[in-house]
């Protein structure tokens, strides 16, 4: 199990919550972003080519059932749900199979409007409300998803 972060737009005290929790419990962190992120400590850094989508193929690539992607990008997500990987984004909503239709349509209506020159007004504050938000979500899916694989371990075990 791994936690893959889509670091080009995650914010700094998320990505040390990420990064503090994985040392914890002693998980590999993988952030993928078309230009160095300062600070990852042991992580693993995955250095996109310039251009699109570029490290949104990449986690799309490293990502296997069992592990945790971090993105606030929904067209990333829902390729991830399809996998069968858990995927959430920095404000802790989690994406599933049930609400990832429903976010990917509402994503392009916005993508839609702001090609036709009507954008939204948009407050993109991310403080301490939001953070820990985001905490107690990473921190719940987290040891489900460690939950789930000891349970799985355990059942692939010989008798």
């Amino acid at each position: 199990m791994k936690i893959l972060v889509d670091a080009d737009s995650c914010p700094v005290a998320v990505r040390e919550t990420v990064l503090r929790a994985a040392a914890r419990i002693g998980l590999q962190v993988v952030f993928a972003a078309n230009r160095p992120i300062p600070g990852i400590g042991a992580a693993v850094m995955e250095l996109c080519p310039p251009g699109e989508g570029a490290a949104d193929d990449r986690i799309a690539v490293l990502a296997a059932p069992g592990d945790l992607a971090l993105t606030r990008d929904v067209a990333l997500a829902a390729r991830l749900v399809e996998a069968g990987v858990a995927a959430m984004d920095d404000r802790g909503r989690l994406f599933t199979r049930e609400n990832i239709g429903e976010r990917l349509s509402l994503r392009n209506f916005m993508v839609d409007l702001a090609e036709k020159g009507l954008r939204p007004d948009r407050l993109n504050i991310y403080g301490k409300r939001e953070l820990k938000a985001f905490a107690d979500s990473f921190d719940r899916i987290l040891n489900r998803l460690i939950r789930e694989r000891t349970v799985r371990d355990r059942d692939s075990e010989p008798a």
